[in-house]
């Protein structure tokens, strides 16, 4: 798995700090790693971006991004705003088979969910994932409404002949609720893909240390961690 392709089901889904959490685990393994942010955007030119967070949260990766637009939007859009060329499929393609010569493992982590668009003529970052041949981690929230867009997401995936490697619920509350606790069951029934882990809320805030250090624990032996499903329901399912 040179490349993984890693998105969410929306926005603010915990995207980011999996990717950080995926690449600690590969680096406490003893692979190489390199982040590539598809598209950056809300976020100024002197102001770090999600690769930075990966980066400092992770520790020695290659942090690269093809692009960064200030408005919080689709990269398509903020890249009109902004009167800059925008990012398509095959620029994503290239740098991350450039970086995959060169690492063991590129995480290209995109920029919302699955379709959201990169340039005007509709690419996204599904149709990079397919130029590349990789695999896609879906991200998803825990509660309420989450089973739909991960259906959906995974859906689309195999709709376009692609790999949905797994779910990873990117932030897992300290005190589930029923939806949350149930959806541990449900999300592998509906999406036919298995969990791969789940990351706690407020990871982002443990320092770098503590967050290597635990970040295997959130993550299933696929992605090079220990974090068990079956346990994992069984503790927290109702």
């Amino acid at each position: 798995m040179p490349v993984l392709v890693i998105t969410g089901t929306g926005t603010e889904v915990g995207k980011t700090v999996v990717t950080a959490a995926v690449a600690a685990t590969a680096l406490s393994a003893g692979r190489s790693v390199a982040v590539l942010k598809a598209a950056q955007t809300g976020v100024g030119p002197d102001e770090p971006g999600d690769a930075d967070e990966v980066a400092r949260l992770a520790g020695a990766v290659t942090a690269d991004e093809l692009a960064r637009y200030p408005d919080p939007l689709a990269p398509a859009t903020a890249a009109r705003r902004a009167g800059r060329a925008p990012v398509h499929p095959h620029d994503v393609a290239e740098r991350a088979a450039k970086l995959a010569t060169e690492h063991d493992l590129v995480l290209v982590e995109g920029a919302g969910g699955l379709l959201v668009r990169f340039d005007a003529a509709g690419g996204t970052l599904a149709d990079a994932a397919g130029l590349l041949a990789a695999p896609v981690l879906v991200v998803a929230s825990a509660g309420l409404g989450t089973l739909n867009a991960t259906e959906l997401t995974t859906r689309e995936l195999r709709g376009r002949g692609l790999d949905p490697a797994g779910v990873v619920i990117g932030s897992w509350p300290a005190q589930p609720d029923l939806a949350s606790r149930c959806n541990l069951l449900d999300l592998p029934d509906v999406t036919g893909v298995p969990l791969l882990g789940a990351v706690p809320a407020g990871s982002a805030a443990l320092d770098p240390a503590g967050f290597r250090a635990s970040a295997p624990h959130w993550l299933a032996p696929r992605l090079d961690g220990t974090w068990d499903a079956e346990a994992f329901r069984v503790r927290e399912a109702p």
